[in-house]
């Protein structure tokens, strides 16, 4: 990707603008607090924000894997076994007239495929009737942490078997706080779809291919609020830990900016466009650092 203006004529607009973008460097904390009360998303916010959607969909992924294993070895002939789950993690099914009751344990850490370590306990109940064309699923986190991100809260997972695309999709709508190892802090809310598009019923997590909508916000330690729209459905491919491509509309005090995931490539990079249209090449974290 290129960049569309010089860096000083970028870094000014964006100050107009009120919407700053800094580097990955030791001086961030600085110019965080030097432009947080300005209508200000510096790189660092960014990425815990991005941080905070991939804890959420690894949470999706593992409810979606678990749920789906139970249907189709409820509703079809023969058995179904998934890779993606490993080893490590621990299942325990509890069904009484009604219901299913699930705990899924990752002990003290339990790495997934992508390489993000979680630990604690997820716990899903759902209705026992594995027929049914549409159910809600709940979820509850229990001493649960994710790359030693402490993460608290619930979820509902609407889910149905087959949308007006022929595809199972799952619709969640979320309301966790974060907090982060260097003491950093968030609430995030609101509601994600995920369409399941490729791979259902492979068995091969690998080839599970994802197009996630929705909204929500993100609300950092210093309370700024900052909402965050999908205006082009994003592309989670499960053999990558990024998202390949999609647009997210991110805006506080009136401005907004669009962060561009790319053109299908599995990397780091987005593009982030200012209300004035100026453009940056940014790199996304994913618990890299």
């Amino acid at each position: 990707m290129k960049k569309n203006s010089k860096s000083f004529q970028f870094m000014g607009t964006l100050l107009v603008s009120g919407l700053l973008l800094v580097g990955c460097s030791n001086e961030e904390t600085q110019d965080e607090v030097l432009f947080e009360n300005q209508a200000v998303i510096s790189a660092t916010q960014l990425n815990y924000s991005d941080e905070a959607d991939q804890m959420s969909d690894d949470i999706a992924e593992v409810i979606e894997d678990v749920y789906v294993s139970d249907e189709i070895n409820s509703t079809a002939k023969g058995s179904y076994i998934s890779d993606y789950l490993p080893d490590c993690v621990t299942i325990t099914t509890v069904v009484t007239e009604t219901s299913k009751e699930k705990t899924i344990d990752f002990g003290e850490g339990c790495e997934l495929r992508n390489g993000n370590i979680l630990s604690g306990i997820l716990k899903m109940s759902y209705a026992l009737d594995m027929e049914a064309v549409s159910k809600t699923i709940m979820v509850e986190l229990e001493n649960f942490s994710l790359n030693d991100v402490a993460l608290e809260g619930s979820k509902s997972v609407v889910r149905v078997r087959s949308n007006e695309n022929g595809n199972p999709q799952s619709t969640a709508t979320r309301n966790y706080s974060a907090t982060w190892p260097d003491g950093e802090s968030a609430s995030i809310t609101g509601t994600r779809t995920r369409e399941w598009i490729e791979g259902f019923g492979t068995g091969f997590w690998g080839d599970n291919v994802f197009e996630i909508t929705g909204s929500g916000t993100y609300i950092n330690k210093a309370g700024n609020t900052f909402s965050k729209e999908i205006t082009t459905p994003l592309r989670r491919e499960m053999s990558c830990r990024f998202i390949v491509s999609g647009v997210v509309d991110i805006s506080r005090n009136d401005a907004t900016a669009s962060l561009d995931f790319g053109d299908g490539s599995c990397d780091a990079k987005g593009l982030l466009t200012a209300p004035d249209g100026s453009q940056e090449e940014v790199f996304l974290r994913r618990f890299w650092n």
